[in-house]
């Protein structure tokens, strides 16, 4: 085992929790330690605990008193997640918060503020930035191959049934933007940096649901460039690249075009080539997921990292609050037919 061993607990053993188990136990040999287990149905909790090897929980206080941790992984719905920090940070824990951050940016920073005055550490698993894709892309970008980024188109566009696995999202009145919008336009951060005003267009596509399912949202960042950011769960198309990223970055010297089975060509001076920026499947991996659950390990990497350093997450919960703020400015620049200065945290 190599690095600091940091002891981790998680909170949540549902559908997508299982990502983040299998990294956390994929990430032993670097020092990840799974601890525990925790969530209020016993049924999952016990599943998660048996099949993991350690202690299963359905109540956090009782985890917390019963076993020594470093870190907890809160992966939960995020009407859970403050008093769930909240109770990890007043103990002295690291801790990593599943995206959305949290129902409300007060809820949000709330949080944020709660770590800092405690000096614990906080993460957002905001997990598409960590992926092998994205990084590649980002990679590409920081070489100079194309000069300045100065334009961008970010898509997410699907039509996978999310509702199987999700059932909830139906009764969602904030969807897209809040639960895959947050994705790309934290993509769109990664890439651009940071966002001084957006625009937004929301549509309700499938009638059985309560929130938009699609939107179109137009940034400028504070650079001076310009991103077009899209999400939908309804486009109908026979090649479906779900849970793929689309994009297209233009800069002074060339540009960068990412396509399905995670292609990208890139274009410098002239001259193009193309290469598959993906990665092989994991043991606990498969298709369609690939590219999402690669990306979970991805951000577990990351943070363990941080953690035995002792320095910030990439998406540290300060940094994140400035991709919640894009969510919240784009709902309330479709629900007022303006541009929108994203509220700044202190």
């Amino acid at each position: 085992m190599s690095g600091k061993i940091i002891r981790v607990g998680l909170v949540g053993c549902g559908f997508y929790a299982q990502n983040h188990l299998n990294a956390w136990r994929d990430l032993k040999p670097n020092g990840a330690l799974l601890s525990a287990v925790c969530d209020m149905d016993p049924a999952k909790a016990k599943a998660a605990g048996e099949t993991f090897g350690v202690p299963w929980f359905t109540d956090v206080a009782a985890m917390l008193d019963a076993v020594p941790l470093d870190a907890v992984d809160i992966v939960t719905r995020q009407d859970t997640h403050r008093a769930i920090a909240e109770a990890t940070i007043a103990r002295g824990i690291a801790t990593i918060v599943q995206k959305p951050f949290a129902p409300t940016w007060e809820d949000a920073t709330a949080i944020v503020d709660a770590a800092r005055k405690a000096g614990v550490w906080l993460a957002v698993h905001e997990n598409f930035r960590y992926q092998a894709p994205l990084r590649a892309v980002r990679a590409v970008i920081d070489s100079g191959a194309i000069g300045e980024a100065n334009w961008a188109r970010v898509a997410f566009r699907t039509g996978f049934d999310v509702y199987a696995t999700q059932p909830y999202f139906y009764e969602e009145t904030r969807f897209a933007i809040a639960d895959v919008g947050v994705h790309v336009l934290d993509v769109s951060r990664f890439l651009l940096g940071d966002v001084e005003r957006i625009s937004c267009e929301t549509q309700q596509r499938n009638s059985k649901v309560k929130g938009e399912d699609t939107a179109t949202m137009l940034l400028k960042h504070r650079s001076g460039a310009v991103s077009i950011v899209e999400c939908t769960y309804e486009a109908r198309r026979a090649d479906d690249p779900f849970p793929e990223t689309m994009m297209e970055i233009e800069g002074s010297r060339g540009s960068i075009i990412v396509t399905a089975k995670t292609q990208m060509k890139v274009t410098s001076n002239g001259q193009a080539t193309t290469s598959d920026i993906g990665t092989p499947l994991l043991s606990w991996t498969s298709h369609p997921w690939h590219v999402s659950q690669e990306g979970a390990l991805g951000a577990c990497s990351h943070f363990l990292d941080c953690l035995q350093r002792g320095v910030p997450a990439e998406t540290s919960g300060e940094d994140n609050l400035k991709t919640y703020a894009l969510v919240d400015a784009a709902y309330v620049a479709a629900a007022e037919h303006r541009a929108v200065t994203p509220l700044r945290w202190k």
